[in-house]
């Protein structure tokens, strides 16, 4: 079984518990792919520089980061330079042969640079250019699982490789759920989406109300009702990964005692590619009956 464990880049999330795990879990012979979060990091260095961190809502209402020229040099500083050497540097002393790879390193992540982005402004509709980020549509999975069969753990972050219109590539910004969803994809993986919470909640202010699982098309309908804030680009990242080929995908606790073990155990929400499956073809059906 191959496992692709994403950590968040929360303030509240604590790797420690995460990173002791995936030693077990190597240790007991599974192959785990680590990637890895940073916004909170990048959002830091960038204060620190006197620049303010820029964040875009898209008209259909969802909240991203707007990377600009110098937002990306700071990706670059960040994210495969100090947060994947700390991760890396840890897995090491936790006795796993960690690797640290960024998406451009043998064009492991790859897809279409957008140059520009749909935003809404004060409820109208504009095009914000200067944009340094993509949508990955390639994983260089034999890269991956050449890595993983030598006894190495592969630790993966942004940027990843952006193709331009005009030929050639640049590095670019990429959703860090996304790229963990794209990856559990090509390896036909469990994805493990580590963040600060235990689960998606039907109501996000109460964790009583955690979905434990969806494998039916209501539930699954019911997880993408209830997902919004920064759990809305998780909830896309797992159809993502599901549609991708994935085994399945759980959202579970960061800071829960052995929580990729748990998670996997049932922990956290878990959905299914059946649910999937299943919802699409009922929301097919239900487009048919009303054309």
């Amino acid at each position: 079984m191959t496992v692709v464990v994403k950590i968040g880049g929360a303030r509240a999330v604590d790797p420690e518990g995460a990173l002791a795990d995936v030693a077990s879990l190597v240790d007991e012979g599974e192959e785990v792919v680590l990637t890895h979060g940073g916004s909170t990091a990048v959002d830091e260095t960038l204060e620190e520089l006197g620049e303010e961190p820029t964040y875009v809502e898209t008209p259909g209402g969802v909240v991203g980061r707007f990377t600009d020229e110098e937002t990306m040099d700071v990706f670059k500083m960040v994210m495969p330079g100090k947060l994947n050497t700390d991760l890396v540097e840890s897995l090491q002393n936790e006795g796993v042969n960690a690797v640290g790879l960024s998406g451009t390193d043998g064009k492991l992540l790859e897809g279409k640079r957008k140059s520009a982005v749909r935003v809404k402004e004060d409820g109208k509709k504009k095009i914000k250019r200067g944009d340094h980020s993509g949508t990955i549509d390639s994983v260089n999975a034999d890269l991956l699982e050449t890595v993983l069969a030598g006894g190495y753990t592969p630790v993966v972050s942004v940027p990843v490789l952006g193709r331009e219109k005009e030929g050639g590539y640049t590095a670019v910004n990429a959703d860090a759920d996304r790229a963990a969803a794209s990856i559990a994809g090509a390896l036909e993986a469990d994805l493990v989406v580590l963040t600060d919470v235990s689960g998606i909640y039907e109501d996000p202010d109460d964790e009583s109300t955690k979905i434990d699982s969806a494998v039916t098309p209501a539930e699954f309908s019911a997880v993408k009702d209830a997902a919004e804030g920064f759990m809305t680009k998780k909830v896309m990242a797992a159809e993502e990964a599901l549609e991708g080929g994935a085994a399945s995908v759980t959202v579970a606790s960061a800071n829960a005692d052995e929580p990729i073990t748990s998670a996997l155990a049932g922990a956290g929400t878990t959905l299914e590619p059946g649910a999937l499956a299943d919802a699409e073809a009922e929301e097919t059906a239900n487009t048919e009956v009303t054309q």
